[in-house]
Parts: structure tokens; C-alpha cells; sequence
């Protein structure tokens, strides 16, 4: 799977929506590394998305084979509307795959109950500061035992590759966003028993990336 795949892929899926959209989404898979992403998500798990903005992570799963049962809220609703259009596209359902999306304006509306995987992709720096450790307990409060968290957000350093990241949400989003040491996410994430899995960093252009895996247990480091 490379980021050409999944460009082609979003292509189709989204090709009733608006045009800036599309092509938002289209060029997406070579700003953000969704195919580094996908390897940590077991065939046949149950995904849980936390900010799926228009559902490119569920949809690359299914895209990739992984036959999941996924669910993604987003705070946006117009984002929902086009991840369930783009869903229901003959290509998802022939994959095997069960997907849904709903709207959402915090975690006490989010769906009740545990999944195989949960995911944070680019959503952290998008809630108030004050508010981020919390963010983070919900989602994991959603991980089953055993289960994988998966965390990648925008970099703090170099600075430069962070404000690259900074004026493009202030650009797309219209949003100052707030960084938060990926280091930091880690302790949070020990401290609520979650064992680190993977560490691991990208350049996309001038974007920087920051990922880090987690088990809700033991596990083997990979």
C-alpha cells in the first residue's frame, strides 16, 4: 500500500463531493502517512476512530483488506455526511467490512463500549490545552484489554516543520493549534496502563509526524 494507492483510492470514494474537498482528500495520503498507520490494526478487529474527519483511515483500512467493524466520530458533521456517502460506495462493501460514522461534540457521545483499536490521528492539537489529558483518558477508556491505542500527531520540533504544520491548519482549519510533548502523551498513557509498542517518527514534504503504539496490557515490542 503507498500513498499513490490511497490518493486513487480517496479519488473514487469521494468523487460526489464538493471539489474542494476531494481534492483535499485526494492529496491527503501524501501529506499524512495513513499506509505507516495500517500494519498495526489486525485483521478482523474492531476500530474505533476519534476525530475521523471524513472517515480516510476506516475507509484505507477496508481499502487495505483488513475486513474491520468500524465506527468514527467527528465533531464536524458535514465530515460524517461525506464519510458515510463515501462508505456506501459499491468498493467498501464488497471489501467485507462493516463501517459507520456519527457526529459527535465530545466523549459523552461517543458510543458506548470497548473496541480492539482506538485511534487518535491529527485530533490532539485540535483540543484546548487544558482539556488534552482528559481527551486522551476518555480515548483510552475506550481501548478493550489487549487492545491497541494508536496516537500520531503533528511535531513540536524542528520548528520549522511545526509551523509548516501550524499555518496549515490555519489555513484549512482556521485554528491556532495546541502542541503537546509527544513525550507527555507517553506518561499519560503508561499512567493509565497502556504499554508502549512502537515509537516512531515521519516527514512528509515539510510535515512532521509523531506516532506512538500502545497495548492495554503486555506485548511484545515491535
Amino acid at each position: 500500500m503507498t500513498a499513490r494507492d490511497l490518493s486513487g483510492f480517496c479519488a473514487r470514494v469521494f468523487a460526489a463531493s464538493s471539489l474542494p474537498r476531494r481534492t483535499v482528500l485526494k492529496y491527503r495520503p501524501f501529506i499524512c502517512p495513513f499506509e505507516e498507520l495500517l500494519p498495526y490494526v489486525p485483521d478482523g478487529a474492531s476500530v474505533f476512530d476519534i476525530g475521523c474527519g471524513c472517515g480516510l483511515f476506516l475507509l484505507a483500512l477496508a481499502f487495505a483488506g483488513k475486513r474491520v467493524s468500524g465506527v468514527g466520530v467527528d465533531v464536524a458533521p458535514d465530515a460524517i455526511r461525506a464519510a458515510t456517502l463515501a462508505a456506501r460506495t459499491p468498493e467498501i462493501p464488497a471489501t467485507g467490512s462493516t463501517l459507520s460514522f456519527q457526529a459527535a461534540s465530545g466523549s459523552d457521545a461517543w458510543p458506548a463500549g470497548q473496541f480492539d483499536v482506538v485511534s487518535l490521528i491529527d485530533v490532539l492539537h485540535h483540543v484546548p490545552a487544558a482539556e488534552q489529558r482528559a481527551f486522551v483518558t476518555a480515548a483510552v477508556s475506550r481501548v478493550r484489554p489487549g487492545g491497541v491505542f494508536i496516537y500520531k500527531d503533528m511535531c513540536r520540533r524542528p520548528i520549522w516543520r511545526a509551523w509548516a504544520n501550524r499555518l496549515h491548519d490555519l489555513l484549512l482549519a482556521r485554528q491556532w493549534i495546541e502542541y503537546r510533548e509527544i513525550a507527555e502523551v507517553q506518561e499519560w498513557a503508561i499512567a493509565l496502563g497502556l504499554v508502549p509498542q512502537s515509537r516512531r517518527d515521519f516527514a512528509r514534504l515539510w510535515y512532521g509526524h509523531e506516532l506512538c503504539v500502545f497495548c492495554k496490557g503486555d506485548g511484545g515490542r515491535r
